[in-house]
């Protein structure tokens, strides 16, 4: 199935649990959900800000 703007937070807010479970502290992905699944990037980023703003988990976004 494609992804929604909802499954993606959802998503998210399960990365960022176990982040912080398991010490992760950096994340390095590409667009997620921008490529085939035609997710605007503008709006999952801001969800990725979101999930993300009370970490100090840091997050690199590649384009390829």
């Amino acid at each position: 199935h494609k992804p929604t703007y909802d499954s993606m937070r959802q998503s998210l807010e399960a990365m960022r649990a176990h982040c912080l479970n398991n010490g992760v502290t950096d994340i390095s992905m590409p667009r997620i959900g921008c490529g085939l699944d035609r997710l605007d990037w503008s709006k999952v980023s801001a969800i990725l800000d979101q999930v993300f703003e009370d970490t100090d988990i840091k997050i690199t976004v590649y384009s390829l």
